[in-house]
């Protein structure tokens, strides 16, 4: 039974060479401090992070097969978006920035523990201990480091916007969590150890994803208090392999059927397909994060030119920019499950 994801040379690099990556990053450069070199921002946030949102376009929105299974759901998601968008942000910008900060969190939990679940499902892991245990873990893994961020707010990082997570906690959450989660990572650990003694086959890339996971958000949140180190542990890790899944998907869905004569098929069945992939998603991450800097950061206009007042308009182009990273949240949750993707265990 095939036990990797894509190959094992190319899981290995995509979760545990990220990491690592990200984990040398971090000891390279500052552990304190809000201030990133820009270097950190263009790859981190505009190649890889803005990058993977708009790629789902390339499975969902230019795959016609997709769009006709689905083409209810795949209209109305973006617009169901925008008016929650506009909803939430005339109840005040705060309000706004505090719902996306907390669903973006739900996002980036959720695809380190669909990896997992992938992999358990490609090695015909069926227990329910097994599937209990290893979710458990990597949400702890996950849960422990936010958990001890809330308690130590403010910091000097934020996931959206300054100010975002709710202050308040009590310090003893993030002790009684550190020992949960302690007692969590032991039972796998001895789980694993003793199904390699018994001779059964080992799905390492589980275990990759679950260390990769444990590293990077305790490195990233808990051991640096540093908007670089969250910056390069955070994105890394969550938009490089998902790049590959949608790469190696949209790639293996355009030579059938139907998809095949759609926009995908168009621009990835060629030997430069890799190449126009990324640029792309590239050149439309460049004009999405434009518009941002232009209307409403005023951050970058080394890059992106002088900004402009935009005023009360604010109201309609900020949810309106925050489709695309919302409806990639929505969709992510039908298109990475086999229940609700019948092609996916065909063509990965």
């Amino acid at each position: 039974m095939k036990r990797w994801l894509f190959s094992a040379p190319v899981d290995l690099a995509l979760f545990g060479g990220t990491a690592l990556v990200s984990l040398a990053l971090v000891l390279a450069g500052p552990s304190h401090g809000t201030s990133s070199p820009e270097w950190t921002w263009i790859t981190g946030v505009l190649l890889v992070d803005v990058a993977h949102v708009w790629s789902t376009a390339f499975v969902v929105y230019l795959d016609p097969a997709e769009w006709q299974r689905r083409p209810a759901l795949y209209a109305i998601t973006p617009l169901a978006c925008f008016t929650a968008g506009v909803a939430l942000y005339a109840r005040g910008e705060a309000v706004f920035w505090r719902a996306l900060a907390y669903l973006a969190v739900f996002h980036f939990i959720r695809q380190q523990y669909g990896w997992v679940m992938m992999y358990r499902a490609r090695a015909g892991e069926h227990d329910r201990a097994g599937r209990w245990l290893d979710g458990a873990t990597v949400y702890a893994a996950t849960l422990y480091p936010l958990i001890v961020w809330h308690t130590q707010l403010p910091r000097a990082f934020w996931w959206m916007k300054q100010g975002d997570f709710i202050a308040g906690l009590p310090a003893v959450t993030a002790t009684i969590a550190g020992w949960i989660y302690a007692a969590l990572l032991a039972a796998y650990v001895v789980r694993a150890v003793i199904a390699i003694a018994s001779g059964r086959p080992v799905a390492w890339g589980k275990h990759v994803v679950i260390a990769a996971t444990a590293a990077c958000w305790y490195a990233g949140i808990v051991a640096t208090n540093a908007d670089y180190a969250f910056t390069v542990t955070n994105v890394f890790i969550h938009g490089v392999p998902y790049l590959a899944l949608v790469y190696l998907y949209a790639r293996a869905a355009s030579r059938e059927g139907v998809s095949r004569r759609g926009a995908t098929a168009r621009l990835l069945d060629r030997k430069r397909g890799l190449l126009v992939f990324c640029a792309t998603l590239w050149a439309v991450a460049y004009l999405e994060e434009l518009i941002w800097d232009r209307a409403i950061w005023h951050d970058r206009s080394w890059l992106f030119g002088a900004g402009v007042d935009v005023g009360r308009a604010a109201m309609l182009i900020v949810p309106l920019l925050a489709v695309p990273q919302l409806t990639h949240y929505v969709l992510d949750g039908f298109l990475w499950r086999r229940r609700a993707n019948p092609r996916l265990g065909r063509l990965l």
